[in-house]
């Protein structure tokens, strides 16, 4: 059943006040005393009323919504920046509304159309795997609505950036490979077209180059859609092990490949890590509870909701245009386990 809602008229008729005082007193405006506003907030609590938002919107040329894009909400990773950006947002009087792409090009610029159609106050956008036109977003920008990239993301217009340490997580993590005593270590990771792919490879061949391990493009391996599809981690993670010399570590770049790929090997009853060591960047609350307990790469997912909302606000809320923007690289942590750890020995 429907429960009627009352307007700030009803409250002042109600209680014999002015629309003014009323609206005022539910504002917490310093013009009116704390008596008032208990009585006021009490009445108006006990009989439902809720402020019209769309009317406050039409006033104030303001929605307070936030579109949110991303490519999966079922994900470890995006399920902790989606919680850091609601932290901050509800408590800045903001509504979030998520989208997901599914890693579709086709379905992000959908979801854009969507969310510019709710006239969100501003954009918190992670790029999908598929996405290379970025003309929809730039034209979007160009009309004065604020974005914020996250994790996925782009130089294509000047905006805020939030980020993870990719390049030194993924040396650290190479490196810890290397010094567990592997040395044909191949990558899966994601599509060539993402900033976090670029990024984590540069991590990758630093350490190589480091101790002196020649670079072999074969163990390189993309999964186009992310890791969306079992199938493409499937086919990366067999062709490596049909190589005349597989690989004997697998560094995976993302929180499905990661799963995925250690799901694969335990179906193929090859020993981790004895025959394949195994470890990479996963945000899955226990890694502990994998057999062997997974190594990984946590990255500060709540941390990067929370700060990718603190700049999106400002960007709303700033009585002028912003011109100095930055990107936030906030650091990663290697957690050694067991499913990497060939040998005790330090090379």
């Amino acid at each position: 059943m429907k429960i009627e809602s009352i307007t700030i008229t009803d409250i002042a008729k109600a209680l014999n006040f002015s629309s003014s005082t009323v609206s005022r007193a539910l504002r917490d405006s310093y013009q009116i005393s704390e008596e008032t506003k208990r009585i006021v907030k009490e009445y108006a609590h006990k009989n439902n009323y809720h402020p019209n938002l769309v009317a406050q919107s039409l006033k104030s040329n303001k929605s307070k919504s936030i579109g949110l894009l991303l490519c999966s909400v079922p994900n470890n990773f995006f399920a902790e920046v989606v919680s850091g950006i609601e932290s901050i947002a509800y408590n800045r009087g903001y509504h979030i509304i998520i989208t997901q792409s599914h890693e579709s090009q086709e379905r992000e610029e959908s979801n854009l159309e969507h969310l510019s159609w709710r006239s969100v106050d501003g954009l918190i956008v992670s790029l999908a795997s598929e996405t290379k036109d970025m003309s929809t977003l730039q034209h979007i920008h160009e009309q004065g609505v604020p974005i914020v990239f996250f994790d996925r993301v782009s130089d294509c217009f000047n905006t805020h950036q939030v980020v993870a340490d990719n390049i030194g997580g993924a040396y650290n993590l190479t490196k810890h490979l290397i010094e567990s005593g592997c040395r044909n270590i191949a990558q899966v990771t994601s599509s060539q077209s993402l900033s976090i792919t670029r990024e984590r490879k540069e991590g990758y061949l630093k350490a190589l180059a480091e101790y002196d391990i020649p670079v072999n493009e074969d163990y390189i391996k993309y999964c186009e859609h992310g890791g969306m599809m079992i199938e493409e981690i499937e086919s990366a993670v067999q062709e490596l092990l049909d190589m005349a010399n597989p690989p004997d570590a697998l560094f995976t770049a993302s929180d499905r490949i990661t799963i995925g790929s250690f799901a694969l090997l335990h179906q193929k009853n090859i020993p981790i890590p004895d025959k394949i060591a195994i470890a990479g960047f996963c945000n899955f609350s226990s890694p502990e509870l994998f057999n062997p307990s997974l190594t990984t790469i946590r990255q500060p997912a709540f941390e990067m909701g929370k700060t990718a909302a603190e700049l999106l606000i400002k960007l709303i809320e700033s009585k002028k245009p912003e011109t100095n923007f930055e990107k936030r690289i906030l650091p990663t942590e290697l957690f050694v386990r067991k499913s990497s750890v060939k040998v005790a020995a330090v090379v």
